[in-house]
């Protein structure tokens, strides 16, 4: 499985930097963006949007993405969902809700030929790229995490939420903003209450090891509820396990404490601003997918062309399986594409018809 390498660090610093210069709000974090940076930042995504500007990605792709390999998200990136020889599906739509940029045609394992699927959506490197702006080669997965319900699949959109090492001066104006309550609890709390059905809380803790559990077991149940069970990414250590263990919120960690942060410890520094885990760059608003293996961050605008193509390789495989069941035919005849003009053509009827089964029932979840 490649990793493919990418650094928003030059957007993050330019964010950093126009939001440090704008007024800052009346909150104890340090920064966070305006509904027009937000969107400003999130331009490609031209769908549904929360009321401070974070991309909403619809709640039918999420119930989608649950269904989904982390091998089949990331193999698609810089793919586009397709069949063998004819080609099947519902037209050459473009990736996303605005304006990704167009994958290579041929997709499931190692396609040819014209498209498939809702179009040649793809995503990554492929023909114009991030956004149809150029950006190449986005690197999106982490792993080495602890997984509380490694056998939950996660998915929902990123709330990002930046910590910094503790510094008294700083810390001091944070304290102030808060009016005399404690600074790291009250900063937290007016955070988690802007929480959504389906968010997935995504933390920048700088790989701190000591000391670092994010929020109390009560917050932590309120993270639960308020996302439905949305989900928690900790880059850093986390405690409460014990807790977490009875809920049904899948929670990534790097290491297990038991205790939590406290102004002496490390500050809250933005919400809802891009942020780093492991070696990538997160943005607010994200789809977030994550299994055993890891999670990945795809950007809003190109979710739908890696899910449709995701869609595609899944039916791939699940075909592939079918036509081992039956004893009759050599690794050769059917992957990584079938032989025959007959298997192709059988292949881009079976991909036809299940796409259209998970297109209905995406229509449907979104009633």
């Amino acid at each position: 499985m490649r990793i493919r390498t990418f650094g928003l660090t030059s957007l993050a610093a330019a964010a950093f930097f126009a939001s440090a210069l704008a007024p800052t709000p009346a909150h104890a974090q340090l920064w966070t963006w305006t509904k027009d940076q937000m969107v400003e930042y999130t331009k490609g995504w031209t769908g549904e949007r929360f009321a401070d500007g974070r991309p909403k990605v619809p709640d039918a792709w999420l119930a989608r993405a649950k269904d989904m390999s982390m091998e089949e998200v990331i193999v698609n990136w810089g793919r586009g969902g397709g069949g063998f020889g004819g080609g099947a599906g519902r037209g050459a739509a473009g990736a996303g809700r605005g304006g990704a940029g167009a994958g290579a045609p041929g997709g499931g394992r190692a396609g040819a030929g014209a498209p498939a699927g809702r179009g040649a959506a793809g995503a990554g490197r492929s023909a114009g790229g991030f956004g149809g702006g150029g950006v190449q080669g986005y690197g999106e997965y982490v792993s080495d995490f602890q997984i509380t319900h490694p056998d939950k699949h996660m998915a929902g959109r990123a709330f990002t939420l930046l910590f910094m090492p503790t510094r008294p001066d700083l810390d001091a104006i944070v304290d102030s903003k808060t009016q005399g309550q404690a600074a790291q609890t009250t900063s937290i709390q007016r955070a988690l209450d802007m929480l959504q059905p389906g968010d997935v809380v995504v933390v920048d803790l700088y790989g701190k090891k000591v000391a670092p559990t994010v929020v109390p077991e009560d917050l932590l149940y309120y993270i639960g509820k308020a996302t439905k069970n949305g989900g928690l990414v900790v880059d850093g250590s986390f405690g409460n396990l014990d807790s977490l263990l009875n809920m049904e919120m899948p929670t990534y960690y790097r290491t297990a404490a038991p205790d939590i942060l406290t102004a002496d410890t490390a500050t809250l520094a933005g919400v809802n601003v891009p942020i780093r885990v492991g070696g990538v760059t997160v943005m607010p608003g994200d789809l977030v997918l994550g299994d055993r293996e890891g999670v990945s961050f795809i950007p809003a605008e190109l979710a739908e062309g890696v899910l449709d193509s995701a869609d595609s390789t899944h039916i791939h495989d699940e075909w592939t399986k079918m036509k081992f069941d039956t004893g009759k035919y050599k690794s050769t005849d059917i992957y990584s594409q079938p032989r025959t003009p007959e298997l192709r053509q059988e292949y881009n009827e079976y991909l036809r018809k299940r796409l259209d089964e998970i297109h209905a029932q995406e229509q449907k979840d979104q009633k």
